[in-house]
């Protein structure tokens, strides 16, 4: 069959299944894209032959945005669908960047499908070249290598069969997903070739479900039954193996409690007896005092980052020892754990017949419970409205309390940047395994409007709220347009603190004094702390096609949050914020995060806090 390079590999990502549990789905659903000279005339020329029923096309407005997008919907679908994205050579291109490393850190599938610089190379240099003296074979994509699980440069028509076989192996690889990049010379996208038919076969890549070693598995249940006071750390890995029964089996059969990362949160309902909350620097008092005291952690298809680990100072027992449960033996062994490599779905259901009979002390169970009720009479107290509040702008903790009080287990927040994710990790009661849509991988900003987007088209007819602050809606407001355009109605909540609320509170602590941080015009002394900018963001938003709704109150905010959650079209609820106070405000952080602090200093703020810091890493472990 004679066809393009640009046709063939559309051809080709037609036919492409995946298939784990009997359920078959289509890999590449949709293919993302923004046309220039790069791949107007290859990849765009393929795409408008071969028709929306073939390869269904969504026109993005910026690049970084697609792969957010794409990304939204290949987690929304459990890894197991995923959406390519095409750009031109040059700036489409290095635009990229950021998403594909978002998508490589958090695991999550994506097909980028840039255009490049010509392979013939008719004239040198040609438009967005970039000449490198001592290597005529870079180009700008080289960039993209670093950030991609699988990377491949298809200089001659038939290296596209065995890169395409590649691209497909690593996107449907549990371990191995990420951001895939097959980087396109324009001219090669062009060329004619006669193709073997065998290439345009549906093809099903079956998605692997490992089961434990028996040594391993027999290590780990001795390990389980030889604890007093074990903890689960449940990470993302969990929702993506679709382990959440497997795991509320394990920990009711057990009394282990069960506290989540980021990622893992809501793999248990809130309201589950083990289920004890958010774990790390972000997390509740109920988990972090669990840690300190735990004398094994089993560490479920977690990464153990620093925020979960509290940057190594939270597991704090002499005798504390771990047990990794993870599909990559990389996390498996990470904090000199004893490792069971497996999935996490069947590494859970084996582990649990391995330790029948076994089950913590009722004290144990007992105190943990009472703990976690105390912690949700603190949230209660976070997210009340006095009656004399009612006519005042809301909290952030208010905010999130109204939109608690409105929501149901269809409901999907997605955040990843500012202060929300620790407000929401610490307060919010997720009740689905997939409502709470959390990017903290690589916490980007101007992630959540188009990921909502992509969300909101992996699961029409559930309310999908993109939840920002007005540093991060003015990063990437751009999908606004494509929501428009699709008719996704998805509900957008800007909460506006006039600046970047979190990073100020940090400067704050770390003796910064919040530097650079607020959106204010400058004083007379040249400093940022003249009067707030005039910037409107829901006239901003407004302009780009959204319904805005407009508030000023508490009782205005309610009002405004059941109006949008009904709402058929892309529905923007605006809201000023003020300072949370003694009556509404977020617990503290239970447990420290290392952000390295001036060691000699002039200001007596950064010397203070290099004092706290200090003595906070005076507590950081090496456990071996």
């Amino acid at each position: 069959m004679r066809l393009t390079v640009a046709q063939a590999l559309v051809r080709f990502l037609a036919v492409q299944y995946t298939e784990r549990d009997g359920r078959r789905q289509r890999l590449i659903a949709a293919t993302w894209g923004i046309f220039g000279h790069g791949n107007v005339a290859g990849i765009g020329q393929a795409l408008l032959e071969s028709g929306p029923g073939a390869m269904p096309f969504l026109q993005g407005r910026n690049e970084q945005a697609m792969v957010h997008a794409a990304v939204g919907w290949a987690r929304q679908r459990g890894r197991l669908s995923a959406h390519a994205v095409t750009t031109s050579v040059g700036p489409g291109a290095t635009n990229l960047v950021t998403g594909a490393a978002l998508a490589t850190v958090n695991r999550i599938p994506v097909l980028l499908l840039p255009g490049d610089t010509f392979a013939t190379r008719p004239a040198d240099p040609v438009l967005q070249q970039l000449e490198v003296p001592y290597a005529g074979d870079v180009s700008v994509n080289d960039t993209l290598r670093p950030v991609s699980r699988y990377f491949d440069r298809i200089t001659r028509p038939e290296a596209l069969v065995p890169a395409a076989l590649q691209a497909m192996r690593v996107l449907t690889d549990p371990v191995a997903t990420g951001a895939v990049t097959l980087a396109l010379p324009q001219d090669v996208q062009a060329e004619a070739h006669d193709w073997p038919e065998e290439f345009f076969a549906d093809r099903v890549w079956s998605v692997r479900r490992p089961r434990p070693d028996r040594a391993e598995l027999a290590a780990a249940a001795e390990a389980v039954r030889g604890s007093a006071r074990p903890l689960i750390i449940a990470g993302g890995g969990i929702r993506h193996s679709a382990a959440g029964p497997a795991l509320a089996a394990f920990a009711e059969a057990t009394g282990i409690p069960v506290a989540t990362t980021q990622a893992g949160k809501g793999v248990l309902p809130w309201d589950h007896p083990a289920e004890v909350g958010g774990v790390g620097h972000t997390g509740t008092d109920t988990a972090a005092a669990l840690a300190r005291e735990a004398d094994l952690v089993i560490a479920a298809g977690s990464r153990l980052t620093d925020f979960t680990t509290a940057s190594a100072t939270l597991f704090q027992d002499p005798a504390v020892r771990f047990l990794g449960l993870n599909l990559d033996p990389f996390d498996a062994h990470k904090l000199a754990a004893r490792p069971l490599v497996a999935d996490a779905r069947e590494g859970l259901a084996e582990l649990r017949e391995a330790v029948a009979g076994y089950r913590v002390d009722p004290a144990y169970e007992a105190a943990y419970t009472a703990a976690k009720a105390a912690w949700e009479a603190r949230v209660d107290r976070a997210y009340a409205v006095p009656a004399s509040d009612e006519d005042r702008p809301p909290t952030q903790t208010q905010v999130l309390g109204l939109l608690d009080a409105l929501v149901d287990d269809t409901d999907i927040l997605v955040n990843a940047a500012g202060s929300l994710p620790g407000d929401l990790h610490k307060l919010w009661r997720a009740r689905s395994g997939d409502q709470y849509h959390l990017e903290y991988g690589y916490s980007c900003m101007g992630y959540e409007i188009p990921a909502a987007l992509g969300v909101g088209l992996a699961a029409p007819g559930r309310p999908v709220w993109a939840l920002v602050g007005d540093g991060t809606y003015l990063m990437n407001p751009t999908e606004i347009v494509t929501a428009v355009q699709e008719g996704v109605p998805l509900r957008l909540l800007i909460l506006d603190n006039h600046g970047y609320a979190s990073i100020g509170g940090l400067s704050g602590a770390v003796g910064a004094e919040g530097f650079g941080t607020a959106y204010r015009f400058r004083a007379p002394d040249r400093t940022y702390t003249g009067d707030p900018l005039p910037v409107d963001l829901a006239a901003n938003a407004a302009s780009l096609g959204m319904a805005v709704i407009r508030t000023r109150t508490i009782g205005d905010l309610r009002k405004a949050l059941a109006v949008a959650r009904e709402a058929d079209r892309p529905t923007c609820v605006y809201a000023q914020t003020r300072t949370p106070d003694t009556v509404s405000g977020p617990p503290p952080a239970p447990a420290w995060w290392d952000v390295p602090v001036a060691e000699t200093a002039t200001r007596a703020s950064a010397a203070q806090a290099r004092e706290e810091y200090d003595r906070q890493a005076a507590q950081r472990r090496r456990h071996l």
